[in-house]
């Protein structure tokens, strides 16, 4: 591995360890082959999980299972990781606002409309 190497996850759980399987693959010293395990569920948010035995340091506190948030430092072996939430992407919203405001427009004219008809 190499400083400031970028990993991009979209698929959990996902593995961190010395293991082909692994979707991180360290060989640096001290790694297991499956030395930690980060899941994403909706209701608690990242939460990681290590193997029996392995040492996890979160933000340089020794830890077996736990939630990740942006920003923290993760430990395992002699590698140091930071784990960041990536900015979301925001869909284009215009298609949305035309129909709205088309929307908008009908209901003026059917409104003026409405009014026309009345004080006849």
């Amino acid at each position: 591995m190499q400083a400031g190497s970028e990993w991009i996850v979209r698929d959990f759980p996902f593995v961190i360890g010395r293991a082909p399987i692994a979707q991180i693959r360290l060989d640096d010293l001290g790694v297991w082959d499956r030395h930690l395990e980060i899941r994403f569920q909706r209701d608690e948010g990242f939460t990681f999980s290590t193997r029996p035995g392995a040492l996890v340091l979160i933000n340089d506190q020794p830890s077996e299972n736990g939630l990740l948030r942006n920003g923290d430092w993760i430990q395992l072996g002699s590698v140091q990781l930071r784990f960041w939430l990536a900015p979301s992407e925001r869909r284009s919203a215009r298609a949305r606002e035309f129909l709205t405001w088309t929307a908008l427009a009908m209901l003026f004219g059917a409104q003026i409309s409405l009014i026309y008809l009345l004080l006849r």
